[in-house]
């Protein structure tokens, strides 16, 4: 018989874990990062706003290199130096940049850096109930079942997140007047600017893949416009 100890103590186990995660995430971009001030981009900030209601939409400049967007557990929207440093060079457009601003706030709205404290606690409690019935049926293998199954859900999980996200900035992108094929665009350009190697399996990537995400942007856009 399946014992709930284990399962449970994995669930505290998880949230404990998270919860230092933000904590120490927080600590990092509070250290590493400023608000972003360019008079550039003030035009399309503004539109963004606009389109969402609000005074403004804050932007922060987070110092590492990596290109990158990101959306922190508190509903601030940052982007990474390297890819600002990618618009300064004019390898990205301010549009693109706006969609991937839009892309982030989507990510913010629809409440997904929120929900990834269900989904890590969720997922430790999976892969120890996984870990238990298979670890009896295979013994050896039982367990590394187990962590794939757990690697995959979690895939899935985030896969579904990027395209709600993706739906969410056309929509604001369209709102706000701005050009929403910027973030096919740039989707087309992201494997040359993070210089990524090779892929792991789809099914394990948790961004899906690129021809997809484009794919369902256009979808939603012709379905949109008409």
């Amino acid at each position: 018989m399946l014992k709930l100890g284990p399962i449970l103590l994995a669930v505290i186990y998880g949230l404990i874990s998270y919860r230092f995660s933000v904590w120490r995430l927080h600590r990092t971009l509070d250290s590493q990062s400023q608000p972003l001030v360019d008079p550039s981009l003030s035009p399309m900030l503004t539109k963004l706003a606009q389109a969402l209601d609000q005074d403004r939409v804050m932007v922060h400049l987070y110092e590492i290199e990596p290109v990158n967007g990101l959306a922190a557990p508190d509903g601030r929207i940052f982007i990474t130096r390297g890819f600002y440093n990618k618009y300064l060079s004019g390898e990205v457009t301010a549009q693109e940049l706006a969609s991937v601003i839009a892309h982030e706030l989507g990510h913010v709205a629809l409440g997904h850096t929120r929900r990834r404290m269900i989904d890590f606690t969720g997922q430790n409690a999976i892969r120890t109930a996984a870990t238990m019935i298979l670890g009896r049926l295979i013994p050896g293998v039982g367990p590394m079942i187990a962590g794939l199954m757990g690697r995959v859900l979690m895939a899935k999980l985030s896969r579904n997140d990027e395209f709600e996200a993706d739906a969410y900035a056309t929509a604001m992108m369209l709102q706000a007047g701005l050009d929403p094929t910027a973030q096919t665009s740039l989707l087309g350009k992201l494997e040359t600017l993070t210089q990524s190697g090779p892929t792991p399996p789809a099914w394990l990537m948790s961004h899906p893949k690129t021809p997809d995400r484009i794919a369902a942007i256009q979808r939603n856009l012709e379905k949109w416009r008409n």
